[in-house]
């Protein structure tokens, strides 16, 4: 026992590796997710384990890889269109597109209704970030809905399911962050996401016109605007529409990067605000600044964090065990892609749709690829998948976004929100298992 001794090497947390280890930092991630901890401290400490007691790897290079995730020039993005969104908002912009929506449709049935989803459609080529579009409806048109009849679980169920749009249309915050991960041009998924968008913008309001006229909602508006009256809001909101066709005829022309085209939008929001709307109080710029730079720090930390646990993933190799394990199950990519998107769904569920995205795109990235299946098409799969887990009971962020604001019970949320769950289901089916909906556009654009 003594000579035996003798050649072990001393007890140290670097080289104890328990024969769990590569188990460890799942556990530690789930207890922490079921104290209700926050996801990015979820997944720093739970990469943390797997530094401390992993199989010699030094300690430092845990803080080497949270640091190398902030190196990224097409991270720089999300700041700039978080800062886009903020300004456009305050800026008036967001109100002159609401009223060319009601001018457009509020005199059908159920005229808020559609001018709901139709704004988030609007709105979605501006702001990306599908929190701030339900935030923002949920404050602005619900109580006026409620006002008007409307059932409010069901005006809180109409926000958050069209905030989907939001996340779909270009410039998407999910779109940016996925192409960063998977390493495919954001330019391209941009364009991919245009007409899924549009796909799911035309399923909710068939939807929230049945319903409307099931249960009697009536329009907004007594009579239809008059074209002259549509072509004095078209008017009076292009300023504001022509930014995502500044944003995507620019990547396409090559004048800018989708990062740089996120600070041509900020610059040019701040025009529209101060010179021309003159609606932007300059007092409030610190106060935009100071809200962008909270929400990005919070997406940053949960990318830094997500890097660190992808070092132990990819330690361990974990995606190609993935890989090789679906593939073990079918080479179809048809059956591939629908246990994808059923693992999607079911994570989406108990894991905020970001930091799922952060996590899962490296460990299918690979799958996708070995069976020919588009990584851009995949990109836009993905986030409207986890974006629909949004609206998903239990832990869905628009879910709780729009009924922590509006008041609304979770319970009466998900009953309202039957109808338009199954319409986003087959717009997933429809996006899934029809790629010339999302390659359509990058491929005559950029070429196949």
């Amino acid at each position: 026992y003594a000579a035996r001794s003798s050649t072990m090497p001393p007890l140290t947390w670097t080289n104890f590796a328990p024969p769990f280890s590569d188990v460890l930092p799942f556990l530690v991630l789930a207890i922490l997710m079921v104290l209700n901890a926050p996801v990015a401290y979820c997944l720093a400490i739970g990469a943390l384990t797997f530094f401390m007691l992993g199989a010699g790897v030094p300690v430092q290079t845990y803080v080497q890889r949270m640091i190398a995730a902030t190196e990224s020039f097409p991270l720089l993005a999300v700041p700039f269109f978080i800062l886009a969104g903020v300004v456009m908002s305050e800026a008036g912009i967001t109100g002159r597109i609401m009223r060319l929506a009601d001018a457009m449709v509020g005199h059908m049935v159920g005229g808020l209704a559609r001018v709901n989803v139709l704004l988030s459609t609007l709105m979605g080529g501006m702001s990306g970030s599908a929190n701030a579009d339900a935030a923002m409806q949920s404050t602005v048109l619900v109580p006026e809905m409620v006002s008007r009849g409307y059932d409010k679980a069901f005006s809180a169920a109409v926000t958050a399911f069209s905030a989907i749009i939001t996340a779909i249309i270009p410039p998407s915050i999910g779109l940016i962050l996925y192409g960063y991960l998977a390493d495919v041009s954001i330019g391209r998924l941009f364009m991919a996401g245009l007409v899924p968008g549009l796909l799911i913008c035309a399923l909710q309001l068939i939807v929230v016109g049945r319903v409307s006229r099931a249960k009697g909602y009536p329009p907004s508006r007594a009579v239809p605007a008059s074209w002259a009256e549509r072509g004095r809001a078209f008017m009076d909101a292009v300023w504001g529409l022509l930014i995502p066709v500044g944003i995507l005829g620019g990547i396409r022309l090559g004048w800018y990067t989708p990062t740089e085209a996120g600070a041509i939008a900020v610059c040019y929001a701040l025009f529209i605000g101060l010179f021309v709307y003159r609606a932007l109080p300059v007092r409030r710029i610190p106060a935009m600044f100071l809200e962008t730079a909270l929400a990005t720090a919070t997406i940053m930390l949960i990318i830094c964090a997500a890097q660190a646990f992808g070092f132990f993933l990819s330690w361990e190799r974990l995606p190609a065990q993935l890989a090789d394990g679906m593939l073990a199950l079918s080479q179809n990519p048809l059956v591939i892609l629908l246990l994808i998107n059923i693992l999607l769904i079911a994570v989406g569920t108990i894991l905020e749709g970001g930091a799922a995205l952060i996590i899962l795109t490296p460990l299918f990235v690979p799958v996708i690829t070995s069976l020919g299946i588009d990584p851009v098409h995949f990109g836009v799969v993905m986030v409207l998948n986890l974006t629909i887990a949004g609206v998903t009971p239990p832990v869905g962020t628009l879910m709780y976004t729009t009924c922590s604001i509006t008041g609304v019970s979770v319970g009466a949320f998900t009953r309202s929100a039957v109808p338009l769950f199954i319409a986003m289901l087959i717009s997933l089916v429809l996006v899934t298992y029809v790629p010339i909906i999302s390659l359509f556009l990058p491929n005559l654009v950029y070429g196949s």
